[in-house]
């Protein structure tokens, strides 16, 4: 009698070259690790802030951790990273997002997680998801689509945080002497492109050093 021996799934992420467990409990509780951990990556990477004075977004390092989350994890474990990011932030009696300066009360938290920044954070969600959406048809594997997908990305938080800082405070979204553009885009689009350039770079070169090894 002839017996076929069924090779494991092609690995569709990063994380999925990590070994599986033979039950899935044990597997729910890796991946529920994995999210947790690309939360609390993204909370670090926040912490490395610049306040600019004349805008209420600062410079930081939240971009970053939320393209790697959704670029490593997938689209589902991405988003939900960046989803327990923003969950965690609003009863967190700690710093914990970018602008959380003085971190000293849950009400605290929960003012940033709904003001004029949480259209940033609910992008960060769906930036995720998209990009892991990428990552899952092997768009991350080589430099020449790694970029264009990270890119996708960083517009997809332009276009959530832009749109409601706009209606946060009340303001136009283009036109005018103070738009939610002039605000809370034109003044990052550099750092955010270096930003994508690394999430971008980063992820091709991890799958070669994995091929390798």
């Amino acid at each position: 009698m002839n017996t076929t021996t069924l090779s494991p799934p092609a690995p569709r992420t990063l994380v999925d070259l990590l070994p599986r467990s033979s039950t899935r409990s044990q597997q729910l509780a890796i991946d529920v690790a994995l999210i947790a951990g690309f939360a609390v990556f993204t909370a670090l990477l926040a912490q490395a802030r610049i306040n600019t004075g004349f805008s209420p977004v600062p410079i930081t390092g939240q971009t970053l951790g939320a393209l790697l989350a959704g670029t490593a994890l997938g689209w589902k474990r991405g988003a939900l990273s960046q989803l327990l990011y923003w969950a965690i932030g609003i009863m967190m009696p700690v710093a914990w997002y970018a602008n959380d300066a003085s971190g000293a009360s849950i009400s605290a938290g929960w003012k940033i997680a709904s003001g004029a920044t949480a259209g940033y954070l609910f992008g960060f969600v769906v930036a995720a998801g998209v990009v892991g959406m990428f990552a899952e048809r092997r768009q991350d594997r080589s430099l020449a689509t790694s970029i264009p997908a990270m890119l996708t990305g960083t517009a997809v938080i332009y276009v959530f945080g832009v749109g409601w800082l706009a209606h946060s405070l009340g303001i136009p979204v283009a036109t005018g002497e103070t738009s939610a553009i002039s605000l809370g885009l034109t003044p990052f689009l550099v750092g955010d492109a270096i930003k994508l350039m690394i999430a971008g770079a980063i992820t091709p070169l991890a799958w070669r050093f994995a091929h390798r090894s």
